[in-house]
Parts: C-alpha cells; structure tokens; sequence
C-alpha cells in the first residue's frame, strides 16, 4: 500500500508524522518511507543508517543537430512550453523549460533535434534497522522537481514488493510536484494546523485530493493551539479526523535535536497508536 503524507502548506508536521509513523510500524511491517520533497528533503535528519546504494538521475532534453536542420520552425510550433525557439539561423533550448515530453525531437521532419541526458538529482537508499528510507535529493538550481518524484516512485515500484507499505514524504502546497507525489496513493494524511492559514491551505489541500478522487484523512497537529475552524470544517465535509497531536515544547525540544518522538512523548506515542488502529480499519495495513 502507498499511503501518503502531504500538506496544504509547509511546516505543519508532515515530516515529524512521516518518519516518526514508518519507523512505528516498522516493528511491526515491512516499511519503505521515501522523502520525495526532492527540492528540500528533510526525513534524513531524524534517521540514521547504512548507505545500501546512490545513484543519479536523468532527465532527458533536446540537443540541436544543425547540419540537417532547416529552420522549419516545427520544433517551436510543437513545444507547448517554450522550451526551444528558433533565433534566426539557430535553435535555442531552455533546459530549465523542457518537460522532456519529446515532441521536438519526434516530430522534426529532419530529425534534427535528439534528446540527451542531464544529471537532475541524486536518489540514494539506506537501511535504518527493520526500515528501508530512500531519498530524492534535486539538484540546486533545477527548476522542475515532478521528473525526480516520478522516477523515484518508479526506483520505489521496482525495488520493493508488494508486502511493503511504502510511506511517501511528499511536498507541500497543492502544485504539480504535490499531485505527482501521491496521485499513485491508495490513502493520503493531510496534516494541518488550528489557524487561519492551516484552515485556508487545508481547504486548497481537499479540493485537490477531490478533484484527483483520492481517499483521505486528517491529523491535527498542535490541536490545542488557534481555533475551532478546522475542526468545524472537517465535521461539515464528512472528512475523518485521524487523530489529533497536542501542542508540546518537548516535541519541539526532540525534533530540533533530530530525533524520532513516538517512544519518548506519551501523547504522541498514542497518536501515532490511532493513526495506525485507522489505517488498519481501512484495510490499508494488515
């Protein structure tokens, strides 16, 4: 099963529930959590193990061939995302634009343009006791994160069988590179916060997940914090609230020193107990 953690904006806990649940249920399953936050990734700093593998990741762009090229301007007219013109008796490429869809290359009469490959990031593999943690790291300076996230869940649905519950750290916000992280996921945990801007990017959050016809949830994080809007909100819409995290400075204290919380902090332990007794009343554990 793919169960995904995402949030409507960033520091709400995504990442404090992602590693803190897949070391959990590690004890108890077969557990891969993949950061594919690929442009800020972050799970890394709480987990601690054996490099099992590293490896770099390709994308592929156009790469002009002029001798054949006749300025037929087909490459341009083809791109619908301005990533190549023609400049006069040249054709320029803008890498930082190119959704490597290869339409240019496909549909030059000349064959004058042919893909090539550039580094975008790194994906390396480690082993933390009974868990498996993969990490998508881009590039600085890489202007696209959804072909990263695509290859990692690919690396993800290659490498680990289907008795693994594959947890996936995705990105915050509502764009591209969110719906690319979970529009695999049989479930996704939306974590949010009691306060005006947790209520706003929670309800961006569940237009998404309605429009992409996923099943989801909430958690609450700092529950005790802000007002009742949320949970108000949640009530009105029929949208489960799975559990909810108690606002605690020893939390905090944990998390900013780098460490897992749900076997030091009782009340946090607990809801990690629920988020998981929920999962399996779905089916999404066994």
């Amino acid at each position: 099963m793919k169960i995904a953690i995402a949030s409507g904006k960033g520091g709400t806990g995504k990442t404090l529930l992602s590693v803190n649940l897949a070391k959990y249920l590690s004890d108890s399953h077969k557990v891969v959590l993949a950061d594919l936050d690929v442009e800020e990734p972050n799970s890394g700093l709480f987990l601690s193990g054996e490099l099992i593998s590293r490896e770099d990741k390709h994308r592929m762009i156009p790469q002009w061939i002029p001798e054949p090229c006749t300025l037929c301007r087909e490459c341009q007219n083809n791109c619908n995302f301005n990533a190549i013109i023609q400049a006069k008796d040249k054709i320029m490429v803008f890498p930082q634009l190119c959704h490597s869809c290869y339409a240019c290359a496909d549909l030059c009469p000349e064959n004058a343009l042919t893909m090539v490959p550039i580094k975008m990031g790194v994906l390396s593999r480690y082993k933390i006791d009974n868990l498996c943690f993969v990490e998508a790291r881009l590039n600085i300076g890489e202007e696209m994160a959804t072909p990263m996230i695509a290859q990692t869940i690919d690396y993800l649905d290659k490498n680990f069988s289907n008795d693994y519950v594959q947890i996936l750290d995705s990105p915050p916000g509502t764009s591209c590179p969110v719906i690319e992280a979970i529009k695999k996921a049989d479930f996704v945990i939306l974590v949010t916060e009691p306060t005006p801007f947790g209520f706003h990017d929670l309800r961006l959050a569940v237009e998404t997940m309605r429009k992409l016809d996923k099943h989801f949830g909430v958690v609450i994080n700092r529950f005790d914090l802000g007002n009742d809007d949320v949970e108000n909100y949640c009530s009105q819409e029929n949208i489960p609230i799975i559990s909810r995290i108690a606002n605690d400075r020893k939390i905090a204290e944990l998390y900013s020193s780098g460490q897992l919380i749900f076997d030091k902090v009782q009340h946090f332990g607990k809801a990690i107990t629920e988020i998981t007794d929920f999962l399996m009343s779905k089916n999404l554990l066994k």
